[in-house]
Order: C-alpha cells, then structure tokens, then sequence
C-alpha cells in the first residue's frame, strides 16, 4: 500500500516537473544556439542601433537647419548685475526645450557663440530654436544690449585649424570657481584673441551648448556618483585595514613587544597579552557630500564647450588654441576646463583626430549638443559666459574698428600711433566724413600742435584744402619741408603778418572789397559783429556806438560796391576810411552823395536826422581801435589795400593750403583776428549757395584757441555749432579747457567728432576725462610721457574709446615726404600766391588810398545846382 502511494506521487511530481523541466531545457537550447551564433545577435543588434541613430540624426539635423541666430550688441555702459545675469541664464536653458516633442536630445540646445577674426574683438551670438526667439530676444538687460536677427556665418577655408573639446576634471560635482564682475570675466578670453590678424586668416571661436538634463539622466548620474562615493570608502575602508594588520605585525615582531610578552606569559600564563586588531568599518557615505552641486535640482544643465582655431599661419592656430586653454582656467577651482583626449608623449590625440573629429565636426556644423557625463553645471557657475562683454572689459581696437592711415587717402585723417596687443604699432585714422570737428587739449610742448600738423599735412597731400592760424608761426617753419612738394606749391599761401626780416613782404585782404561779388549786408554784418566782438559791445551796453559803426560800414560797403560796378575796383574804400567818413564833413559829403541811390530810406534817415545830433566824442570809442591797428606798418599795410588776394571763400572751394600768422595777441592784434575768424563764418555760411554735394571739405585749424575766443567767442562758438553743414570742419588746440568761454566750450564737448588730451595737470585734465566718465582718471592721464593722447574718436557713428594713442612725429611719419631742398622754393611759391609785396610799397599804396577814393566820389557824386547853398558840417548830405 505504501510503495503504491510512493508511486503514485512520483508520477504525480514528475507531472508537475515537466513544464519547468521543459521550460529550462528550452532555455538552455536557446542560450548555446545563441553562443553558436553569436554573430547573428551582433548583426541584429548593429543593425537596429545603426537604423535607430539614422532616423535620431535625420531628425536632429532636420531640427537643426531651423535654428535661428541672434547678435547681441552692448553699449559702452553696459554693466549687468548678478540677478539680471542668471535670470538670462534661465532664459537660455527654457529656450533650449522650445522645439517639437520628437525632436532628439542632442538637437535640443542653445548655444553661446563667441567669435573672433581680427575685424572685432569679440562678436557674441546665441543660437538656438526658433520657437525660442521670441524668449531670446527679450532680454532682462535692458536698453543697454541691442539684439538683432545674425545672418548666417560663412568662412573661408582656412589652411591650419586646430579644434578642441572641453570636459569638467577634477572634483566634478565641485563648482567651479566664482569669478567676479569686475574685471569682466570675459577679459582673459578677450586678451587671448587681442592679437588677432585677420589679414592672416586668423579666427578663434568658442561655442558653449546649454542644455536642460531629463530627469532620469540626473537620477542616473547621482547613483554612478554615489556608488563611486561607496566603492571608494570602502577602498579606502580596506586600505586602512591593510596598513592597521601590518602595522601590528610589525609590531610583534619588535623586540619591546617580545620582551613584554614574556613577562606577561610568565605572570598570567600562556596566551595573555595578545592584540586584538579590529578592521575599520567603511565610513557613512553623505549624498551632499557626495553628490555636491547635483545634490539639489535648482538649475542644473549640461554643457557642451568647444573650441576651434585656424590660420592661414602655421604654429598660430596652435598657439591661440594654448592661449584659450589658459583663459579658461581662470574659471577653474576644486574642479575645471581641461581638455579631453589623450597625450602620448609629444602627441595629443582628441578631437583633431580620429574616431572624434567627425563627431566634433557633426556637432560643430550643426549645433547639436552631445555633452560628456561629468558636464553638469549650475548656471551661477556660468555667469562670466551668460552676457556680452561689460564696461569692464578692455576691448582691443582693430582696423575694422579704427581704420590704418594710408598716406594720399582723400577719406582719412591721421589720429596717431596705436599699439596693439602683440606690440606691434600702427597709424590709425578717422574717416573724413565723419570727423566734424576736434578738439585737442593738453599742456605746451605735448605735442598737440605737432599732431594737428600732422593731420594737415596728410590732409593737404590727400588733395584737401585747409586753414591754419597759428598766431606763434612756429607751425609753419615746422611744416615747410613736408609741404615742399611740386604739386603742392601751386595751392599753398602765406599770410605773414611777423614782417620778418630786412625786407618783410606782406600780403592785402579789404574786409569791406566786394571785388569779390560779396553780398552786401554780409559784409556789413561781419565786420560790425568782428568789432563788437573784440570791444564787448552789445545792444544793451553800447548801443550807440554798433548803431554808429554799422552805419559807417554800410555807406563804405555801397561805395565799394559802386566802385566795382564802375569797374575800378582799385577806388575801393578801406576800414581805416571810418575816421574820415565819421570826421570829415566834405568826405561824408560826397560818400553820402555818392550812394544816396543805394542806401534805403531808413539809412539816409538816420545820416539826415540822427547823425548831425552826435556829440563829436561819440564817434572815440570806434575810431580807436583803428588808430591802433593804423599805427602798426604791417596792420595798415595788410588791412589798408583797395583790393586784397585775401579771399577764404574762393580758398574753401578751390582746396588752397592758407598758412594765417597774425603776429600776435596783444590788444592791437585782437581786432584783426576777429575780423578774420568773422570772415571765415562768414565765407562758409555764404556757400549755402551751392548745392551741398559739390560743397568741397574745408578744414581751418586753429592753434591757440585761447587767443581766438578771448577775441571772438561767439564766433568761435558759432563755427562749433554751424559749419558742418557747409562741409567746413573746426579742429581746436587750447591748453585749459577752462579758460574758454563757457559758449565755446559747451559747444566744443557737444559737437566734438575727436576729443584729445595730452599729458598735463590733474585740474586741467580733469574738464576732459569729465566727458569720459573719468575713465581713465585725470591722474593716469597726468602721467602719460611727451606726444602721448588719450583720444576718444568717431568712426561709423559710434565712440571708439578713449584709447592711448603716440603722436605723430613729423620727422618718423612723414621722413620719406620731407624735401628740406625745396623749402626756399615753397616759401617763394607762398608769397607769390599771396600776392605779398613789400612792406613799404603797401604802405605808401595804403596812405594814397584815401585820395583814390576822394576822387571817385567826386566823380561820381550827383551835379548840384549853383543855386543850392553849400552844406553844413554838420548836415548828413
């Protein structure tokens, strides 16, 4: 009965068994065909992960051809604070995600563009998903970063290139370290391309690709973190007791213990006195610890950070690919930027190289993030990357940004010497057009007179008229052997009024001739405000007297203008002719006579009413700066001809090189310079009559602005403010600043294209670096050595600097230009152009003049009736 039961259970289990039994058997069949055909496994397998990374890249580059590129563009103020910073980072990695959902991973990034190719210090761009522009282009910076849609870039190929990719080594759950603001962080990257050479094909670009981590990639990278954290306790945990074992059996093995041992077994019997070593037990491993900056969720991402250098120079694309590497451990701390590969001896195999390159290039073209697994990064950690370049940033300037003189250039003008990063100098310009006017400031001897030389003189080889009032002279022996050109000589004219030597030569200017066919009341007008201008005169404290002199200015005006149209230009009235209109009854007589057709109603009023009411010592206060100017031989010479080649109207369009020298500053000199700065206001308003696209440039530099304003201000001011419009461009050079009047000096800093400053006195320095923000101070700018500026320029409309600029020196710049053998002909040619004769024959033509004049006047006065009585003296006619 029992062996039946027996039996039957047997069955029974071997029933039971034989599906699991079936079932093991199937799968042990199943494992040896699959290790007999391996290779089928590994095909299918290849297959499929080749088929699936096909159809990812296809989607991935389909993804990638519609990002869109936005240039960011700061201004000089651009300073942002920490806040607005991160808040731009977390703009970039929500951007990141802006894409359809079957769009891969590696597709889903936005990326940082620094580039730089020798045309600009450092372009910033940020590329990403086109559903991201609208979050991108509104940026938490404000007005001081402009944001414009880029076009794409395409490059020429260069002939070496060089391409690196940077991992997180070190301690990476670390953060890297805190850079500040000030200095710019991107001040190292900036200096490590300052030397770049565009006309060597130089280029340097990095991208850094910000992309948001799914969260079981982040969950996935905290277990790899923590197991290794467990697997080096325990390491560690095992070294110790390796170190604890042997140290104890070292000890047993000493002769102190042994000697101990003896006297312990012999007192307590065998086995006493054995060490007990207990191994030590693997530390609690701290997920903080542990996980460091992945231990919190707040704004992690992944970063993907490649660079690539090229040149057309072989060993420069290397060596800037050095100097990046070096700029970006300044980012570096407990962890930092290396870069990934590996060195054999001299060789560096990474992404230069194969299996990476083609990777490399497939992520660089395309911007297609695929970062290492330790790239995980809080976006705080990104801050010096996150924004443009500051106001902290010094930013090298390069011939896109400030062209290189070329000598002859008609569309440049001559700033200075400018040395770049890598030491080597060369002159930079200005554009022409937009150089309106220039101030230069700086004490004497610093050589702000030699830079305006400079200018000039490449100005006037370039084919450009120009003005040159120098009431030193000591610019024009200067220039002479750089102007001593043959096809100069023809433009160049003297006006010299030092009457150097035993036989000075002067030259003739009439303000009031209209031999020129000047408009009437022009003249009046600019030589009356030239007289009130000097006198201080004004409508509210000498009335009298510019009533007086405008009236006298008008009957001498109308004779001249009678004399030219009776073709006897040479019969023309001069200034020092007001004595004997204002003094003589039987000159006014006739002069009144004269023009009686000419003058309208209200002028003859005032000869017939007004006038014969004076006092006789009303007319002292004008006629006294005459008698002044009429004491001087070379005053009277100059001013006291009929007809004057003087003419800066017809200098201004026929681009003649006029060198003014007034001979000096003192109180007898003031009138004639204002007449002459008047006269120039004058000539260059008058061209409204010519259509503005045949306006020829025209540049007057005035030395000295010190002397000009204190006699003319307002005209002064006026130039400042008005002639760009006739194409007549100001340059000033004044020693303070601050002793201008303040209408000249406001509109100078207003309107001023060029600011320049020598080395000088912090309180004289000060009013200049005011109007840079004090940046750089007065005391940096106090200690600058000899010919040495500090210089804020205009170039495409935008400010470039200050930068430091070395004055030109004449006898460097322009050595092959000089030709010292011709400067006796050059000054021959000057004269000669200036129609200068000598002194003492003008001087005799200048006390004949008022007999020339009397007797026109008395030929051409009206007949009067015998029967009319004779005026009185005191009658106007």
């Amino acid at each position: 009965m029992d062996s039946a039961a027996r039996y039957l259970t047997g069955q029974a289990d071997q029933r039971a068994a034989g599906p699991a039994l079936g079932l093991l058997t199937g799968l042990a069949d199943a494992v040896g065909w699959l290790y007999e055909h391996w290779y089928v496994v590994a095909v299918a397998v290849a297959v499929s992960w080749g088929v699936a990374e096909w159809v990812v890249r296809r989607l991935a580059r389909k993804v990638s051809a519609e990002r869109m590129a936005l240039e960011l563009v700061p201004t000089r103020h651009f300073d942002p604070g920490l806040e607005e910073i991160f808040r731009r980072g977390v703009q970039l990695a929500r951007a990141s995600t802006a894409m359809p959902w079957w769009a891969p991973r590696r597709a889903k990034t936005v990326q940082i563009r620094l580039r730089a190719d020798g045309t600009t210090p450092l372009r910033y761009r940020i590329e990403g998903p086109a559903g991201g522009q609208r979050l991108l282009s509104i940026t938490p910076f404000g007005p001081d970063v402009t944001v414009h849609r880029a076009r794409p870039i395409a490059d020429k190929p260069r002939t070496h290139t060089v391409r690196a990719e940077f991992v997180l080594r070190g301690k990476t759950m670390a953060p890297l370290r805190e850079v500040p603001l000030q200095p710019d962080p991107l001040q190292p990257l900036v200096d490590a391309v300052a030397d770049l050479r565009a006309e060597l094909g130089d280029l340097a670009e990095v991208h850094l690709d910000i992309q948001r981590a799914p969260k079981w990639a982040l969950r996935a990278r905290r277990v790899q973190l923590l197991g290794a954290a467990r697997r080096l306790e325990h390491r560690e945990a095992q070294r110790a007791a390796r170190w604890l074992r042997q140290d104890a059996g070292g000890t047993e093995d000493s002769f102190r213990w042994q000697l101990q041992q003896l006297f312990s077994s012999a007192s307590q019997g065998p086995g006493a006195g054995r060490r007990l070593v207990m191994p030590p037990v693997p530390r609690r491993v701290e997920p903080a610890e542990a996980l460091g900056k992945l231990a919190e969720d707040d704004h992690l991402v992944r970063v993907q950070l490649l660079v690539m250098c090229a040149s057309n120079v072989e060993g420069r694309a290397q060596a800037r690919l050095a100097q990046l590497q070096a700029a970006l451990d300044v980012f570096g701390g407990s962890s930092r930027w290396a870069m990934r590969g590996w060195r054999l001896g001299p060789w560096r195999v990474g992404a230069d190289h194969w299996p990476t390159r083609r990777g490399f290039e497939r992520r660089w073209n395309l911007g297609q993030c695929r970062p290492p697994r330790a790239n995980w990064v809080q976006l705080p950690e990104l801050t010096g990357l996150l924004k443009p370049p500051t106001v902290h940033c010094r930013l090298p300037v390069f011939a896109a940004d400030l062209p290189t003189f070329t000598f002859g250039d008609p569309r440049l003008l001559l700033q200075g010497s400018y040395r770049s990063a890598d030491g080597r100098e060369r002159l930079v310009a200005t554009y022409a057009e937009e150089t309106l006017f220039e101030v230069g400031v700086g004490k004497a001897g610093g050589g702000k007179t030699e830079r305006a030389l400079a200018q000039a003189i490449g100005w006037a080889h370039s084919g450009g008229g120009l003005l040159f009032v120098d009431p030193h002279r000591d610019s024009w022996p200067r220039a002479l052997p750089f102007l001593a050109h043959e096809e100069l000589m023809d433009r160049i004219a003297l006006i010299d009024l030092n009457a150097l030597g035993h036989s000075p030569r002067v030259s003739a200017w009439n303000p009031l001739g209209m031999h020129h066919g000047q408009a009437v009341h022009e003249v009046v007008e600019s030589v009356a405000d030239a007289y009130a201008s000097v006198l201080g005169w004004d409508d509210a404290t000498a009335p009298r007297a510019l009533t007086i002199v405008t009236a006298a200015l008008t009957v001498l005006v109308a004779v001249n203008e009678a004399a030219c149209r009776a073709g006897r230009p040479d019969d023309q009235a001069t200034l020092f002719h007001l004595r004997a209109l204002l003094t003589d009854p039987a000159f006014r007589k006739d002069a009144l006579a004269a023009v009686a057709g000419r003058l309208d109603q209200e002028s003859r009023a005032w000869w017939q009413s007004v006038f014969p009411t004076l006092p006789p010592d009303a007319f002292a206060v004008v006629l006294n700066p005459l008698a002044r100017l009429a004491a001087n031989p070379v005053t009277r010479a100059f001013l006291g001809q009929p007809v004057g080649v003087y003419n800066i109207r017809a200098a201004m369009d026929s681009k003649m090189i006029v060198w003014v020298c007034p001979g000096g500053n003192g109180p007898t000199d003031r009138l004639l310079t204002a007449l002459l700065a008047r006269d120039l206001l004058r000539a260059a308003r008058s061209r409204r009559d010519t259509p503005e696209v045949k306006r020829v440039p025209f540049r007057p530099y005035f030395d000295e602005l010190i002397t000009l304003t204190g006699v003319a201000p307002e005209t002064i001011a006026a130039m400042f403010e008005d002639l760009r419009k006739y194409r007549c461009h100001v340059h000033g050079m004044t020693q303070l600043l601050s002793r201008l009047p303040a209408p000249v000096r406001l509109s100078l800093v207003q309107n001023a294209s060029t600011l320049a400053t020598t080395a000088g006195s912090t309180s004289a320095i000060a009013p200049v670096t005011a109007e840079w923000g004090d940046d750089p101070s007065p005391d940096r700018v106090a200690t600058m050595d000899r010919f040495e500026h500090y210089v804020s320029l205009t170039v495409h409309g935008r400010r470039i600097g200050p930068i430091r600029l070395r004055g030109p020196y004449l006898d460097d710049v322009f050595a092959a230009q000089a030709r010292p053998g011709n400067v006796r002909a050059l000054e021959q040619a000057a004269q000669a152009n200036a129609q200068a004769l000598p002194l003492h024959q003008l001087t005799d033509r200048a006390a004949a003049q008022l007999g020339r004049v009397s007797a026109f006047l008395a030929a051409h006065a009206p007949a009067r009736s015998a029967a009319v009585r004779p005026a009185k003296d005191n009658e106007w006619y």
